[in-house]
C-alpha cells in the first residue's frame, strides 16, 4: 500500500468556515485571532501541498530524480515533522468552532440556518470537484462537504460529548493503524516499494508536463487513491478535530483568551514535546521505512500525537496575537485568512502555473529548498494583496461569490469604509 497523506470556510475559506462577517463574538467585534489562526494555517496547507505538485514522488518514499543531496533531504525532514498531517486539522477545529458562530449568525437574523448551510456544502463540494480535476487532486474541500454533514447532525450534543466522541474517533483510528502493523510485520511483508511505482511516478511526471488535457488526465488517474487516503487517513482525525472545534465554539473559548493563557501554555509545553516526538517518528518512518510496518505504526503514532503539535502552534499563535507585537501579528496573518477560500485556490492555481504543463512544467525540476523558498514568497505575496484587496472590498471575490449562493442574495462588494468588517 501506497501512503501519501495529504494536506489541503459558511462563506469563505477553503475548508467549510465562515465569512468575516459571520466570525463575531457575541457583542459584535470580530475574532481577529481566528482570522490570524486560519492564516497561520493557510502558510502550513501551502508548505504541505506545494510538495505533492513540485514532485510526483513525494509521499511515495521515493526520491525524485536529480533532486538529491543533504540539503534536499534536510528540507524533507523539516516538512514532515513540522507541517505534514498538522495543519489541516487546525483548519479543521476552526471549521467546528466557526460552526457555531454561524448558528448563532442566523439566528441573530431569524434566519433558517439549515438550509443555508447545505447550500454552503454544495458550493463548496462543487468548487473542491473542480479544484481537484484541474488543478490539484490532493483537494479536501469535498471530504469537508461531506463531513460538515456529520457536523451539521451532531450539533445540538454536549461540548463534554463533543470531545469525548473526538477522543475515541483518534483513539480507535490508532488502533486501526497498529493492528495493521502487526500484521504486516508478523506476515513478514512491506518495506519493498515496487518498481512499478517508480515508473508510475516517472510517467506521472511527463503527463504533468504536458498540455493541459495531459494534466487533467493526469488528476484524474490519480484521484481514486486520493479519495482512498482522505477517507482513511484524514476524514477520522478531521471530524474529531471538528468535534473539539464545535465544543469549543459552544464554549466561547476564543472570544477571551486572555481567561485560557494558563491552558494555552500547557498546549503549548505538551505539543512541542509529545507532538514533536511523534512527528519525528513519521517523518523518519515516511522518509526512510515506506511501505512497511514500522510506517503504519508510525501513522497511528501521528494520529495522535499531530493534533497535540497543531494545538501548540494554535495556541503559540493565540499568545502571541495577545502580546506586546499583538496587532502586528494580527495584521500580518488575519487579512489572508478573511480571504482564505480565494488565497487557498490562489496557491493551487500559482503552483499549477509553475509546476505543470499549464505554465512552466517545472514538476520535478525543482530542488526542495528551492519549493519552500517559493511557498514562503507566496503565501507573502498573499498576505501584502489580501491586506489591499481588504480595504477596499468587503469579501475576497470567491468568498463573495459562495456568500451571494449561501444566502440567496447579492452581498456588498465594495467596502464603505476601507478597513471595517463587514456586518453578518
Amino acid at each position: 500500500m501506497t501512503v501519501r497523506p495529504r494536506n489541503k470556510n459558511d462563506e469563505s475559506p477553503p475548508h467549510p468556515l465562515p465569512t468575516p462577517g459571520e466570525q463575531r463574538q457575541s457583542g459584535g467585534a470580530r475574532l481577529a485571532q481566528v482570522d490570524a489562526l486560519r492564516g497561520f494555517a493557510l502558510l502550513g496547507i501551502l508548505m504541505v501541498n506545494i510538495t505533492y505538485m513540485a514532485s510526483a514522488y513525494h509521499g511515495l518514499g521515493l526520491e525524485d530524480p536529480g533532486l538529491g543531496g543533504p540539503v534536499s533531504e534536510a528540507v524533507r525532514w523539516l516538512v514532515a515533522v513540522f507541517f505534514e498531517a498538522k495543519f489541516f486539522l487546525l483548519f479543521s477545529f476552526l471549521f467546528g468552532y466557526s460552526f457555531t458562530l454561524q448558528i448563532s449568525s442566523a439566528e441573530r437574523r431569524g434566519a433558517r440556518f439549515t438550509p443555508r448551510f447545505l447550500r454552503r456544502l454544495t458550493g463548496l463540494f462543487v468548487i473542491g470537484v473542480v479544484h481537484a480535476v484541474v488543478l490539484f487532486p490532493g483537494d479536501i474541500l469535498t471530504l469537508y462537504a461531506v463531513l460538515g454533514l456529520v457536523l451539521l447532525a451532531l450539533r445540538r450534543i454536549r461540548p463534554r460529548t463533543a470531545v469525548r466522541i473526538a477522543v475515541a474517533l483518534l483513539a480507535v483510528t490508532a488502533a486501526v493503524y497498529v493492528l495493521l502493523a502487526l500484521a504486516v510485520g508478523q506476515a513478514g511483508g512491506g518495506g519493498t516499494i515496487p518498481q512499478s511505482t517508480a515508473s508510475a511516478a516517472a510517467q506521472a511526471t511527463e503527463a504533468l508536463r504536458g498540455g493541459p488535457a495531459s494534466v487533467i488526465g493526469a488528476h484524474l488517474r490519480e484521484l481514486p487513491d486520493v479519495a482512498f487516503l482522505l477517507l482513511f487517513f484524514q476524514a477520522p482525525s478531521a471530524l474529531a478535530a471538528f468535534l473539539l472545534g464545535l465544543a469549543a465554539g459552544h464554549r466561547r473559548a476564543l472570544a477571551d483568551t486572555d481567561r485560557h493563557q494558563r491552558l494555552l501554555r500547557r498546549l503549548q509545553w505538551v505539543g512541542f514535546t509529545v507532538g514533536l516526538s511523534g512527528g519525528i517518528v513519521y517523518a523518519d518512518a515516511s522518509l526512510n521505512h515506506p511501505e512497511s510496518a514500522y510506517q503504519l505504526f508510525a501513522m497511528g503514532l501521528d494520529v495522535i500525537t499531530a493534533p497535540l503539535l497543531a494545538a501548540a502552534y494554535a495556541a503559540t499563535v493565540l499568545r502571541l496575537t495577545h502580546g506586546r507585537r499583538g496587532q502586528a501579528v494580527v495584521n500580518a496573518l488575519a487579512p489572508a485568512g478573511r480571504m482564505s477560500l480565494t488565497n487557498y485556490l490562489g496557491q493551487s492555481l500559482v503552483c499549477a502555473l509553475l509546476f505543470t504543463g499549464f505554465g512552466a512544467a517545472l514538476v520535478g525540476r525543482v530542488p526542495p529548498i528551492g519549493v519552500a523558498a517559493i511557498a514562503l514568497t507566496l503565501f507573502t505575496a498573499e498576505t501584502v494583496a489580501s491586506r489591499w484587496w481588504l480595504r477596499h472590498h468587503v469579501y475576497g471575490p470567491l468568498e463573495w461569490l459562495l456568500r451571494a449562493w449561501t444566502t440567496q442574495s447579492i452581498p456588498a462588494w465594495r467596502s464603505q469604509s476601507g478597513t471595517r468588517s463587514p456586518q453578518p
